[in-house]
Parts: C-alpha cells; sequence; structure tokens
C-alpha cells in the first residue's frame, strides 16, 4: 500500500505547480486583454479584434493608440516584471534566504546611479559629441542604467573574490550593502546640483514608470532580457543543488563560486535592462517568487518560470492601476507597486515570525 501511496502523492505535489501556471496564464492573459482595451481612449473589443487581425477599426484612431502606445508599453511591463521576479527567485535561491531580492547586491542602485549621471549631466555631455553620434542619444538613459548596474555587480564580484565558500556569500552581501549606500550618496549629489527640470525627471524615474517606453529601446531590452532569462532558467538544477547547503553542494560536484558570479552576472544584464526601460520598481523581486515558493514548492524548474509568469501578470496588472486610478493623469507604476508590495511583504515577515514562534 505504501508504494501504491507514494506515486499518488507525487502526482498531487506536481498538480500544484501545474495548476498554479495554468491560473497565471489565465490571469496575464486577462491582464493583456485590459491593458490595451482599458485607458484614457476606451478601444471597444470589435476594434481591438480589428486591428489585430488586419482589418480597418470601426476609431480610425485605435490602431495608432494600440501599436504606438499601448502594445509596446504592455510588453514592457510584462518583461519588466518576468525579468525581476526571475532575478529576485534567482537571488533567493543564491543566498537560500527567501527575502532576498535584486537591490541586495547593489545593482538597482548602480543602474540608477548611471541613469542619475545621464539626467542631470548628460545634456552637457551631449553637447560635446559629435554630430555623427547624435542619432544615439535617445538611447544615453537605457545604456547608463545598464552600464550603472554592470559596474556595481563586477565591483561586488571582484570584492567578494577575496573570500570562498560559504563566506563569499556573507562577503558579497556586505559589499552589496556598501554599494548601495556609496550610491545613494552620489543620487543624492546629483539631485542636489540638478536644475528643477532635471530633478523632476529623477523624481519621476526614480519612482519608476512605463510611460516613455520607446521601440527603439523596447527591442534591444527584449532581447537582451531573452538571453539573460534563458541563462538563469538554465541554472535550474544547480540552484536546487545550492539549496542543500554550500559544503554538500560542492561535494556533489558543483563549482558554488562560479556559479555565484555567473548568476551574479546574469541579474545584473536583467536589472539593468529592466531599470533602463521603466526606472526604479521594487517589490517584484521580493515578494512574486516568495509566493509562488509558497504555493509551488522549492524546486527550480518549476520555481523559476513560475515566477516569471507571475511577475509579468503582477507588473502588468499594477501598470494597470496605475494607468486608470487617476485619469486623465498617472501615477507611477512603482508607487503602486509599493503600495501592495508593502503590505505583503510585511504579511510574509509576520507570518514567517509566527510560524518560527510556534
Amino acid at each position: 500500500m505504501a508504494s501504491l501511496a507514494a506515486p499518488l502523492a507525487n502526482q498531487s505535489a506536481l498538480s500544484r505547480p501545474v495548476k498554479l501556471g495554468l491560473a497565471l496564464i489565465v490571469l496575464l492573459l486577462v491582464s493583456m486583454v485590459a491593458n490595451l482595451r482599458l485607458g484614457a481612449v476606451a478601444i471597444s473589443s470589435a476594434d481591438l479584434l480589428a486591428v489585430f487581425t488586419g482589418a480597418m477599426p470601426a476609431d480610425p484612431s485605435a490602431k495608432l493608440v494600440l501599436m504606438g502606445i499601448r502594445l509596446p508599453r504592455m510588453l514592457a511591463a510584462m518583461a519588466v516584471g518576468a525579468a525581476l521576479a526571475l532575478a529576485g527567485a534567482a537571488m533567493q535561491a543564491l543566498f537560500r534566504n527567501p527575502l532576498a531580492e535584486p537591490g541586495l547586491l547593489g545593482v538597482s542602485t548602480g543602474a540608477a546611479l548611471g541613469a542619475a549621471g545621464w539626467l542631470v549631466f548628460g545634456s552637457t555631455v551631449a553637447a560635446l559629441l559629435p554630430g555623427a553620434m547624435a542619432p544615439l542619444l535617445p538611447f544615453g538613459l537605457p545604456l547608463m542604467g545598464f552600464v550603472g548596474a554592470v559596474a556595481a555587480i563586477v565591483l561586488v564580484l571582484a570584492l567578494g573574490a577575496r573570500s570562498r565558500g560559504p563566506e563569499a556569500t556573507l562577503l558579497m552581501l556586505l559589499i552589496g550593502i556598501g554599494v548601495n549606500a556609496m550610491g545613494g550618496a552620489l543620487i543624492g549629489t546629483a539631485s542636489y546640483v540638478a536644475t528643477d527640470n532635471e530633478l523632476r525627471a529623477l523624481s519621476t524615474w526614480m519612482m519608476g514608470s512605463l510611460a516613455q517606453v520607446e521601440r527603439p529601446v523596447l527591442v534591444p531590452a527584449l532581447l537582451l532580457l531573452g538571453l539573460a532569462t534563458a541563462g538563469i532558467v538554465a541554472t535550474a538544477r544547480a540552484l536546487d543543488l545550492l539549496a542543500l547547503g554550500e559544503a554538500p553542494a560542492r561535494h556533489l560536484g558543483l563549482d558554488t563560486d562560479r556559479l555565484r558570479r555567473r548568476v551574479g552576472l546574469l541579474v545584473a544584464l536583467i536589472v539593468g535592462c529592466a531599470v533602463a526601460l521603466s526606472g526604479i520598481i521594487g517589490f517584484v523581486g521580493l515578494i512574486v517568487p516568495h509566493i509562488v515558493r509558497l504555493i509551488a514548492g522549492p524546486g527550480h524548474r518549476a520555481l523559476l518560470p513560475l515566477a516569471a509568469l507571475g511577475g509579468a501578470a503582477a507588473l502588468s496588472l499594477a501598470d494597470l492601476a496605475a494607468r486608470l486610478v487617476a485619469l486623465p493623469a498617472e501615477v507611477p507604476v512603482g508607487i503602486v507597486m509599493a503600495l501592495i508590495g508593502a503590505p505583503a511583504f510585511l504579511a510574509l515577515l509576520l507570518g514567517r515570525v509566527r510560524g518560527g514562534m510556534a
């Protein structure tokens, strides 16, 4: 009887990730339709269907609104949400802490510093560049955000390489805290010397927004995010081994130092691209992987893709709320995500504390 009960138990356990995956797919599809239809200009279902089937919509402006504004923005929201949640799941596995998130290593702060430097000093730099480089200026903000993220993770990994084994992870965490503090001070300095217009642009960007997403930036960012996502998903088995502990993973043949460098660089790539598209958006990489882990279990083969699905749906819905809550104005999506994520984080934290006390 015991031999028959075990397969049944395994089937039941496997069905939870499948059910969660189907639920997230449905939620994502609903959010996609809602994002395309709803907004300051409402678009009917008939016009939505006509645009995507190549027919002529009843409202001539529907195609311009959908293809020029809402579709790129929706794709950016899904890509950024999926990427941040995936990066959060990888960081939580790397530190073996379900409350870890990408900002721990200073990656988000590095990206913010690069973007702040461009917003405040970009006009001065642009004036010094030759005229042939003028077409590249629209890419200045996302490029500097990406460069800042990579610089931060390279610094953390280079300094963290002084140690090996479990101490290396702790050292990386402490270095990340230092990088966050240093980056925050430099961002504050940039804010202090900024003009009123520069300070407003910097403040809006720091809050997180998808309002300025443009196709020339979106396409390369999506390509890089896809490559980095595939790279992290490929580490699923290694992350499962690392969950056993540093020493057992090494005994099983896992090069933990190499894995740490690989995951760190992939997280930097993901966060750099995400920040380049949307600015700073918190809590996606913290809350979504934690909730998915509670429902689907700790196995990273299921956890990583499910976290990506959950992040895409979460940020897509948050951006929809940001566009609708104060029509015709718009609330930065980072604020909406913080208003939702902060209470969820506190609830999860209190749940862990009560569980530990019990």
